[in-house]
C-alpha cells in the first residue's frame, strides 16, 4: 500500500490572524507541506484540485470521523468531539492549547502554533483536503517518495492511536487499500468490545436506535458522524419525524445516498440500505467498519488524475533565434524542468503566435535543461518573436517573447525566470 509522503508543519493558529485562524477538530487539521508543488501532483478522485493556499492545507484523517465540533451551525455531543479534538493536537505535539470562550472552535493560544510533522497521502477528497495518515515529527524519508503503509505503521499514526482510543468512528472509502481496511476494522472492534472513548454511549448504530426528536436533542447524543450529517439537513428542511428520510435519501444519490458497497453481502448498495427510521427513531443496521463508502463522483469533465506539470514547473529559458550561417534547422529552444521527476514530451509542442508548431520528443530529466532543435515547422523570427510551450492537453505552460534588439548572430537569448 504506496502513499506519498509530505513533510511540513501542522498548523493550529495564525498570530497574524490570532481570530480568523484555522478550526482543528477531531479529524481535521491544517498542514504547511515543505513542497506544496507535491500536493498538485496528487490524484483528484472526485475532480476537486487542492484547496491549497500560501497557508496550507486542511488534513482530512484517513479512516476516521470524529464527532462534530461544528456542522451546519450545530454540533455533536461535545464531550466526545473535543476528546478526539484534544487528543489529535496531542498526539502531534501541540500543548496548552486554549481555546476563545467567545469562538470555542479556534485557538486563542498555545505554546506553539506550528509543529512538524508529515503526512502519507495517496490524494484529494471532494473538499479539495488531503486525505492521509498523520504523524508527529519529521520522517527521515525524502520529501515527495513514496511510502508502503501497513498495519504497524498506521497504529503509530494518529489515526490509529484515535481510533484505538475509541475516540473515533470509522468511516472507511474505497480509496482505502483492502489490507489497511480489514487492520483498522480489527482495531475499532477491539475498541468497542473495551467499551472505551465514545463506545459507551454510541447509538443509532445496531445495538441501539436513537430517539431524535429534535436538532436540540441530536447536539446531545454520539452517533456516526456521516449519518449526523445526514440528519441535521433532513430536520432542517422541515421534517418532524423519519417517515420521509428513506426517500429523501434517495431523491440525491450524490450528496445523501452515498454508495456502499455491503461487506458482509459482497454487494453493492447505498445509505438508505444500512439505516432504519421511522418516527423519532433511527439506527444503522450495519456497523461502520462492515462497508466501504465510495468517494464522491467526478463531475463530468473535471480530471481525476493530477495536471502532469503545472504551469512554472517547464520553462523556456534561452532561444538561439540566429545562429551563425543558416538557420534552417539550426535554431534553437532550450527547456528547464524544474521538478523532481522526468517528465515525458510527446504529446508536447513548441509554438508561436501564428500556430506554427513544433512537436516534441523525448524525456527531460528532473533538474535538467533540454536544448530542442527546430526543424523548420517552426521558425523564430530576427526581427522579434513569441514561443509558446503547450502540452498535450493544449494548455499553454510557458511563454516568453524576445526583441529584435535582443537578437545577435551566433548569440543565444536568456531568458530571466
Amino acid at each position: 500500500m504506496s502513499y506519498t509522503l509530505l513533510r511540513g508543519s501542522f498548523v493550529i493558529r495564525y498570530p497574524d490572524l490570532p481570530r480568523q485562524g484555522p478550526e482543528p477538530d477531531g479529524d481535521t487539521v491544517k498542514f504547511l507541506p515543505d513542497t506544496p508543488a507535491l500536493v498538485e501532483a496528487l490524484p483528484r478522485r472526485s475532480g476537486r484540485p487542492p484547496d491549497l493556499n500560501g497557508r496550507g492545507i486542511s488534513v482530512r484523517l484517513e479512516a476516521v470521523d470524529a464527532l462534530e465540533t461544528h456542522f451546519a451551525e450545530t454540533h455533536q455531543e461535545q464531550e466526545g468531539a473535543y476528546a478526539a479534538r484534544d487528543e489529535l493536537l496531542r498526539l502531534l505535539g501541540f500543548t496548552n492549547v486554549r481555546f476563545w470562550p467567545d469562538l470555542p472552535n479556534k485557538v486563542e493560544s498555545a505554546d506553539l502554533d506550528t509543529v512538524r510533522g508529515h503526512v502519507l497521502t495517496n490524494g484529494i477528497d471532494g473538499n479539495g483536503r488531503l486525505i492521509a495518515f498523520v504523524h508527529a515529527g519529521d520522517h527521515p524519508g525524502a520529501d515527495g517518495t513514496t511510502v508502503f503503509v501497513d498495519g504497524p505503521l498506521v497504529d503509530r499514526s494518529a489515526n490509529g492511536q484515535l481510533l484505538a482510543g475509541g475516540l473515533v468512528y470509522p468511516a472507511f472509502y474505497a480509496t482505502l487499500p483492502a489490507e489497511l481496511r480489514t487492520h483498522l476494522a480489527e482495531v475499532s472492534r477491539a475498541a468497542r468490545s473495551k467499551a472505551v472513548g465514545i463506545w459507551p454511549r454510541s447509538i443509532a448504530d445496531p445495538d441501539e436506535a436513537a430517539v431524535v426528536p429534535g436538532l436540540d436533542g441530536l447536539e446531545r447524543l454520539v452517533t456516526w458522524p456521516k449519518l449526523f450529517r445526514r440528519i441535521v439537513p433532513y430536520l432542517a428542511a422541515g421534517f418532524t419525524d423519519f417517515d420521509g428520510f428513506d426517500a429523501w435519501l434517495r431523491a440525491d444519490p450524490v450528496n445523501r445516498d452515498d454508495e456502499l458497497f455491503l461487506i458482509p453481502r459482497l454487494e453493492r448498495g447505498n445509505l438508505h440500505d444500512v439505516v432504519r427510521a421511522s418516527g423519532q427513531q433511527i439506527q444503522l443496521t450495519m456497523w461502520p467498519e462492515d462497508f466501504v463508502i465510495s468517494p464522491d463522483p467526478a463531475p463530468p469533465g473535471a480530471p481525476v488524475r493530477p495536471p502532469l506539470v503545472a504551469t512554472g514547473d517547464l520553462l523556456i529559458v534561452a532561444a538561439l533565434p540566429d545562429p551563425a550561417g543558416a538557420d534552417r534547422g539550426h535554431e534553437t529552444v532550450t527547456l528547464l524542468n524544474l521538478t523532481s521527476r522526468a517528465i515525458d514530451l510527446p504529446g508536447w509542442a513548441l509554438a508561436d503566435k501564428s500556430g506554427a508548431r513544433k512537436p516534441l520528443t523525448g524525456t527531460i530529466d528532473g533538474g535538467a535543461a533540454l536544448r530542442v532543435a527546430l526543424d523548420g515547422a517552426l521558425q523564430l523570427g530576427n526581427q522579434g518573436d513569441t514561443i509558446i510551450l503547450v502540452d498535450p492537453e493544449g494548455a499553454s505552460i510557458d511563454r516568453v517573447t524576445y526583441k529584435r534588439d535582443q537578437v545577435k548572430a551566433g548569440r543565444t537569448i536568456h531568458f530571466a525566470r
